[in-house]
């Protein structure tokens, strides 16, 4: 319950309730916390057993722990049905960006007048940026209004 508290913090914590409530009265305090969360924990766990009775026998290996964002997402990735693990296992993440950093820095001499599309590269797709240069006569038309 508390795993995120270092010694010097408990320590801090005992000696500022002995400050505040005082050496005679610290021990009733502490008991009544006590019986407050006792009290709160049977009441959670009668809740969890009321929720699971209603819910039928189709749910009786659920668990509130599942309702966790991560712990949800945790446990579908892991379960086998989905067939998830081959698939990240057969994902070659390198090959994948070698195959597409050759693709973008290829350098294809076809021509784009080519009938099938396919360049001399056993069938890739140049991706390489060219600018295209108006010629003489296919400048831009000048529009006198918009400038």
């Amino acid at each position: 319950m508390f795993n995120d508290i270092g010694p010097l913090e408990l320590i801090t914590l005992v000696v500022l309730a002995v400050l505040v409530f005082g050496p005679d009265k610290l021990p009733k305090v502490i008991q009544d916390v006590m019986r407050t969360v006792r009290k709160i924990r049977e009441f959670s766990e009668s809740a969890k057993q009321d929720i699971r009775s209603e819910l039928g026998p189709e749910f009786k290996d659920f668990e509130f722990e599942d309702l966790n964002p991560k712990t949800f997402i945790r446990k579908q990735l892991d379960n086998d049905e989905l067939g998830l693990k081959e698939i990240r296992n057969g994902f070659d993440l390198k090959k994948e960006m070698a195959e597409v950093t050759d693709a973008v820095h290829s350098t294809d001499t076809a021509t784009p007048s080519s009938s099938s599309g396919s360049s001399s590269s056993g069938g890739r797709i140049d991706m390489t940026k060219k600018p295209e240069e108006p010629g003489e006569d296919n400048r831009p038309p000048f529009d006198a209004d918009a400038t």
